[in-house]
C-alpha cells in the first residue's frame, strides 16, 4: 500500500455524507499528521523487528455498504454458547445478526466522545493510530453502568468476508463506572481475500470496577492485523487481559495501560502461535503512576516454521508510585531451526520502593522430558504435544467463562494436531 493509494481511498472516506462535519477536519487532521510522519522502517526501534513488505506490496480498498455479508456466511463455527454477540461485518455494525443487551448503553465513538465532552485523539506518534483515526469506519463504544454487572459476556465479534482486498479501521470505547463489571471478548476472524485490520481500543476503568478483557485472532491466514488497546484505571480497578493469537500472516498488538489509582491491579497475558512465515509480535507498556498498585505481563510464544515473534514489555515506575508491585514474563518455545523470537523486557523505576522482576527465556523442547515419555510409551508426536499443552495451558486457568475457555482450548488442540509433527 503506497502514499498515492492511500490518498486515494481517504478521499472515498472524505466524500461520504454519512459522517458528521465534525468530524471531517479530525479526520484530515489525522491524515496530515500521517502523511508527515510516513511508514515505520527499522530504523524505528519499535518497529525494527516488524516486516511490513507484505503489507506493502498490496492494495486495500476501504470498505462500504457494497461490503455486507456474502449470501450464505456461516457464524456457527464461531459460536460460543451463553454470551452476547455484537456482530461486525466487514467493518460494520450488523443489526439483524447481533443481540440486544439490557443493562448496556452502546453508541458509536462520536456519541461517545460528546458523551464524554471530550474529543477523538488525532495526536499520536505512531503512523497506524493516525489511520485508524483518519480512516475510523466502524465505532462502537459501550458503558456498563454503575453498580452493574452483566450476567453474561459480551462479544464484539469481526468477520473480515470478501472477495475483494479490503481495509478496516474499528474504533471501540469500552467504559466501566464505579463497581461495575464486564466480561468482554474481542473476536476477530477472517474468510476474505487479503485484508488489513488497524483497530484501536480504549478500556475505561472506573472506581472498584473490573474487565476481564479476551482477544482471539485467529483463521485469518491471509490477515494483517494491527491493534492497538488504551486501559486507564482508576482506585481499586481490576483490568485481566488475556490474547489468543493464531493463524494470521502478520500480527502485531501493542497495549499501553495506566494505572491512575491506588490499589490498582494491571494482569496482561498471551499465547501466540507461529507457523510458516507468519509474524506475530506483542508490544506492551504498563505505567505506573500511583502507590500500591500490581501489574504482571506473562507471553508465551509457540513458534514453528519459518515464523517469527516479538515481544517487547516496558514496565514504567514513577517516582510517586511507591509500594508499585510488577512482574514480567516472556517464555518462548522454538521448534524449528528457521523460526525467530526477539525478546526484550525491561523495568523503567524512579521510585525506590518497590518490588520488580523481568525474565525471558527462549528454547526448544526438553530432550530429556521427550526421551522420558517416550519411554513411558508415548509416540513421539503425542510427547511433543504433551510437552507444547503443558507449557501453554496454565494461561487458559483464570480464565471464568467455561465456554469461553472451552472454544479457546479445543482451538488450541486443534492447532496442536496439525502442527505437533
Amino acid at each position: 500500500m503506497n502514499y498515492s493509494e492511500l490518498q486515494i481511498e481517504f478521499e472515498k472516506v472524505i466524500d461520504r455524507e454519512k459522517f458528521s462535519d465534525k468530524v471531517k477536519p479530525i479526520r484530515e487532521r489525522a491524515f496530515e499528521n500521517f502523511m508527515s510522519l510516513g511508514f515505520p522502517n527499522k530504523k524505528w526501534e519499535d518497529w525494527r523487528f516488524t516486516n511490513l513488505s507484505g503489507f506493502n506490496k498490496n492494495s486495500y480498498v476501504v470498505t462500504d455498504k457494497s461490503h455486507n455479508a456474502p449470501t450464505g456466511l456461516n457464524l456457527d463455527r464461531f459460536h460460543i454458547p451463553d454470551m452476547h454477540t455484537i456482530v461486525f461485518i466487514n467493518g460494520h455494525y450488523d443489526t439483524e445478526l447481533s443481540d440486544k443487551i439490557d443493562g448496556v448503553k452502546l453508541m458509536t465513538s462520536l456519541e461517545y466522545d460528546e458523551y464524554k465532552n471530550s474529543s477523538i485523539n488525532f495526536v499520536s506518534k505512531c503512523p497506524f493510530e493516525l489511520l485508524n483515526t483518519a480512516f475510523m469506519d466502524s465505532g462502537m463504544s459501550m458503558v456498563i453502568h454503575e453498580n452493574n454487572t452483566l450476567n453474561k459476556p459480551v462479544r464484539f465479534l469481526f468477520v473480515t468476508s470478501s472477495n475483494e482486498n479490503i481495509m478496516i479501521f474499528p474504533k471501540i470505547n469500552i467504559e466501566c463506572k464505579e463497581n461495575s463489571s464486564l466480561t468482554f471478548l474481542q473476536h476477530s476472524v477472517g474468510a476474505s481475500n487479503d485484508f488489513f485490520v488497524n483497530s484501536s481500543i480504549s478500556c475505561f476503568l472506573g472506581k472498584n470496577s473490573s474487565m476481564q478483557h479476551i482477544k482471539i485472532m485467529g483463521e485469518s491466514k491471509n490477515g494483517i492485523i494491527f491493534n492497538k488497546i488504551n486501559v486507564q484505571q482508576k482506585h481499586n480497578s481490576r483490568y485481566d487481559f488475556l490474547q489468543f493469537s493464531y493463524d494470521s500472516s502478520l500480527s502485531r498488538t501493542k497495549i499501553e495501560a495506566e494505572l491512575n489509582g491506588d490499589g490498582a491491579e494491571c494482569s496482561l497475558n498471551g499465547l501466540s502461535l507461529s507457523r510458516k512465515n507468519q509474524q506475530l509480535g506483542t508490544h506492551i507498556t504498563t505505567n505506573h503512576f500511583t502507590p500500591n498498585c500490581w501489574s504482571n505481563q506473562n507471553f508465551k510464544n509457540i513458534l514453528l516454521g519459518s515464523s517469527s515473534g516479538v515481544f517487547n514489555g516496558r514496565t514504567i515506575v514513577h517516582k510517586d508510585a511507591q509500594k508499585t508491585d510488577s512482574q514480567q514474563s516472556n517464555k518462548n518455545l522454538i521448534l524449528s531451526k528457521n523460526a525467530l523470537m526477539n525478546s526484550n523486557p525491561q523495568l523503567e523505576i524512579y521510585a525506590d520502593d518497590v518490588k520488580c522482576s523481568h525474565g525471558s527465556t527462549t528454547g526448544a523442547l526438553d530432550e530429556d522430558a521427550l526421551f522420558y515419555l517416550r519411554s513411558r510409551g508415548l509416540n513421539s508426536i503425542e510427547a511433543k504435544k504433551l510437552l507444547m499443552r503443558g507449557f501453554a495451558i496454565e494461561l487458559f486457568e483464570d480464565l471464568k467463562h467455561e465456554p469461553t475457555k472451552n472454544f479457546i482450548v479445543n482451538k488450541f488442540e486443534n492447532w496442536l494436531v496439525h502442527n505437533a509433527a
